[in-house]
C-alpha cells in the first residue's frame, strides 16, 4: 500500500556521539528539547549556558564570550524593573542582587568555556533571522528583558551577514578546539509574530546561510529537524495547542531521527538501560515505606550497581542516593 506521507531519513553520520563525547548545545528552545534528553540520559552535555538564544548573531556572540572566557563586571549588566541583567543572557540569570547576577553569569561561563575546549560536538539551533538591536549601544541583544520596544530596532538578517559572521567564528572555534564538529539545525517552531510569509523568509534565510557554511567547512553538518517537521510530520496533530510549537510526540519523533543519525548501536543500548532507571525514578509508589516498596527500591539499587560496574564512565550517584533515601 502506498504511504500517504513523505518520510525523511537523514543520512547516518560517519562520526558518532557516545557516552564519552562531550557536547555543547546552544540556541533556541528546540535546542533544549534535544539537549535535555541527552542530559536526562546522562551524556556529558551542557545546554544553553547563557540561556535560550534565537538568532545567529546572538548565538555567535555567546560563543565568543565562551571563547574569551569573558568575566562580566558591573559595567556589563544593566538595571531595569528592579532586576540586574545582561543583554547577552536569558532572564534565568537576572537577579535583584547585582553580585548574585554576576556570580551566576560568570560561573556558567567558566564551566561552559572549559566544556567547549574539550567538546567533540557543538549543536547549534537557529530559531529566527530576525534580531533586536538596542539603540543605545548599537548591539544585537539575546533578550530584551521587557524594555519598551521603542528602544530597539528590529530587522531581518541577510544570508551574507550570517555567513560572514559565522565564517569568522568557525575559524576561531577551529583554532580553539581543532577536534570540534558542528551540527546546525533550524528550529521547527514557527515564529508567527510577522505572519506566514515572514516566517518562511526568516527560516529560508537561516537554511540558505547554514548550507553555505556547510559547504565551506568540513567539520559542519546539518540535521534537518525543520524539514522533518514540515515535510514528514505534515499535520497539525503534531503541534502543541498553540499550533506553533511541536508536540511531545513530534519532539520524540525528531529525537529518534537524531539518535539514528548520530548514535552507534551500543550507545542506543546504554540509553535503553538508563531509561529503565528514569522510569523507575519517576514511578510514584502507592504505599511508600512498605516492605513492598523497599523491595522495589533495593531491586533498583542492585540494577544501578550492575550498570555502574558495566559502564564505569557514567556517574549514577544521584540515582543511587535517590533509591537509598526512599
Amino acid at each position: 500500500m502506498k504511504l500517504f506521507r513523505t518520510i525523511i531519513h537523514p543520512e547516518p553520520s560517519q562520526s558518532k556521539i557516545g557516552y564519552q563525547t562531550p557536547v555543547l548545545f546552544m540556541g533556541s528552545c528546540f535546542t533544549e528539547n534535544i539537549g535535555n534528553k541527552l542530559t536526562e540520559l546522562k551524556f556529558p552535555v551542557i545546554v544553553n549556558p547563557l540561556g535560550v538564544m534565537y538568532n545567529p548573531v546572538s548565538v555567535c556572540k555567546g560563543l565568543e564570550i565562551l571563547l574569551e572566557q569573558k568575566e562580566f563586571i558591573d559595567s556589563d549588566v544593566s538595571f531595569y524593573n528592579e532586576q540586574w541583567f545582561s543583554f547577552y543572557h536569558d532572564t534565568e540569570f537576572s537577579h535583584t542582587d547585582k553580585e548574585k547576577c554576576l556570580s551566576g553569569i560568570n560561573d556558567s561561563i567558566k564551566r561552559a568555556s572549559l566544556h567547549l575546549k574539550n567538546a567533540e560536538y557543538l549543536v547549534i539551533t537557529f530559531g529566527t533571522s530576525r534580531v533586536y538591536r538596542y539603540l543605545k549601544s548599537g548591539n544585537v541583544v539575546s533578550n530584551c528583558h521587557k524594555i519598551p520596544a521603542r528602544e530597539f530596532e528590529r530587522f531581518r538578517l541577510e544570508p551574507d551577514e550570517i555567513i560572514n559572521t559565522w565564517t569568522e567564528l568557525i575559524s576561531k572555534l577551529q583554532k580553539f578546539n581543532p577536534k570540534l564538529k558542528i551540527i546546525f539545525t533550524v528550529s521547527p517552531v514557527r515564529h508567527w509574530k510577522d505572519g506566514a510569509v515572514e516566517n518562511q523568509l526568516s527560516k529560508s534565510t537561516l537554511i540558505l546561510a547554514i548550507h553555505q557554511l556547510k559547504e565551506k567547512f568540513k567539520n559542519a553538518d546539518y540535521f534537518p529537524a525543520y524539514e522533518i517537521m514540515m515535510d514528514d510530520l505534515r499535520d497539525y496533530r503534531f503541534y502543541a495547542d498553540d499550533m506553533l510549537h511541536p508536540s511531545k510526540m513530534a519532539i520524540d519523533y525528531i529525537w529518534e531521527q537524531f539518535v539514528q543519525t548520530y548514535f552507534e548501536a551500543r550507545t542506543i543500548d546504554i540509553c535503553k538501560d538508563i531509561e529503565k532507571i528514569i522510569l523507575a525514578k519517576n514511578h510514584r509508589p502507592l504505599n511508600p515505606g512498605t516492605r513492598e516498596h523497599k523491595k522495589f527500591c533495593q531491586t533498583r539499587i542492585d540494577y544501578i550497581q550492575d550498570l555502574q560496574a558495566k559502564y564505569p564512565f557514567i556517574d549514577f550517584i544521584k540515582e543511587l542516593n535517590f533509591f537509598q533515601s526512599e
